[in-house]
């Protein structure tokens, strides 16, 4: 069923709307922010500045655009679907013409107060492009190969974009989710079975390339690789923050060192001990059952979010819903495998964890969509 045939008459107004709202979603979002906050005032020896504070004003406001997202209409959301897509697309652009540089990236745009990142923008309008378009197009058509290359292109288009940046962490995420709505919406598996195939041969392809002319990655994307085969190779240099990882996380033991006790972050051996490496300094301080727990966390928002996608009664909201939540699995994953050696270090920040304001921000705003889709679509209601 589209959107469109759903009958809009019986969908709740007003305070409905507040009831109808997946409320235990909304207080693990709030549960995990908290746990951000007291990390972040941790990190900084006991004090609100300069990561906690600003981070709970950011996380109020989200709060704030996570409820006017939910409330809105879904087919406002799928209208806007094609205007959000080619907006973050155009932001992308300014990036590469007119983009800040920091940490030898450029991937920010400076708006006078604001900082905007729009490749985490693109996380959620490629999967709103999708599922708008998945829901246009008849089922019978989704694994014609002309629709399957225009799906290909909502993800590729963006994507390369953001590998231009570079960022291949952020890179991976969008293609992921994307992919992951294509696999939802019914294309076959014989082309994921291709592109596997592909995937492997392009690893070898990006290994090959290694100081040629053509060499795929840059320098010191190869040596994150090298730190993650090997640490011990380089460990004051490219494996230097793998091997402090595993240190913070194999010294907090069961119950940890204690909160603002953790050594390998007052003595600054993390340098991202606020961003991208923040779980390390959580197993440190609140050990094995700290870190357990927000695992558990993260799974219950999984669980819920599971909860909606499947009492979804439109093509549009279950699509929209299971791409939300197959993104933010992927950034405490991807965050997780990598501080503990996982994955190779790509630079993904831990959801409503880490310091930052455009990835918490655009989180929330698709947690607010997920939310639009369980009021206003629910497949209980007849």
């Amino acid at each position: 069923m589209t959107y469109l045939e759903y009958n809009v008459k019986r969908m709740p107004t007003g305070l409905a709307k507040v009831v109808h709202m997946n409320w235990p979603l909304v207080l693990l979002v709030i549960a995990v922010a908290c746990v951000g906050f007291m990390m972040l005032y941790s990190v900084a020896g006991g004090s609100l500045q300069p990561w906690a504070e600003p981070q709970m004003k950011r996380f109020g406001l989200g709060l704030a655009l996570m409820f006017a997202v939910a409330f809105t209409p879904l087919w406002f959301w799928r209208s806007a679907a094609g205007l959000a897509y080619a907006l973050s697309v155009l932001l992308l652009l300014g990036v590469e013409f007119f983009g800040s540089i920091g940490m030898g990236a450029k991937r920010w745009l400076d708006l006078g107060p604001v900082r905007l990142q729009p490749s985490e923008l693109a996380k959620i309008t490629v999967v709103m492009a999708l599922a708008a378009f998945y829901d246009w197009l008849d089922v019978k058509r989704t694994s014609h190969p002309l629709w399957v290359l225009v799906a290909l292109l909502i993800i590729v288009i963006p994507t390369l974009l953001v590998l231009r940046q570079p960022d291949l962490g952020t890179a991976l995420l969008l293609s992921g989710g994307g992919v992951f709505v294509m696999f939802v919406a019914g294309v076959s598996w014989i082309y994921f079975a291709v592109a596997i195939a592909a995937g492997g041969g392009l690893v070898t392809a990006v290994m090959a390339s290694r100081g040629t002319d053509w060499q795929i990655l840059r320098d010191y994307q190869y040596r994150r690789i090298d730190a993650f085969m090997d640490p011990s190779l380089d460990p004051l240099g490219a494996g230097y923050h793998i091997s402090q990882a595993k240190i913070a996380m194999g010294s907090g033991g069961w119950s940890g060192r204690g909160l603002t006790e953790g050594t390998q972050s007052r003595l600054n051996f993390l340098p991202e001990k606020h961003t991208d490496f923040i779980f390390t300094t959580l197993a440190e301080e609140l050990g094995f059952v700290g870190a357990i727990s927000l695992l558990v966390l993260y799974v219950l928002i999984i669980l819920f979010c599971a909860y909606t996608i499947m009492r979804a009664a439109t093509r549009f909201g279950a699509l929209l819903a299971a791409g939300v939540t197959v993104t933010f699995f992927l950034y405490f994953f991807v965050n997780m495998a990598m501080v503990m050696g996982l994955l190779p270090v790509v630079g993904v920040p831990l959801p409503l964890v880490s310091y930052g304001g455009s990835a918490m921000l655009v989180l929330l705003i698709g947690f607010g969509m997920l939310q639009s889709a369980h009021i206003h679509c629910p497949r209980t209601r007849s």
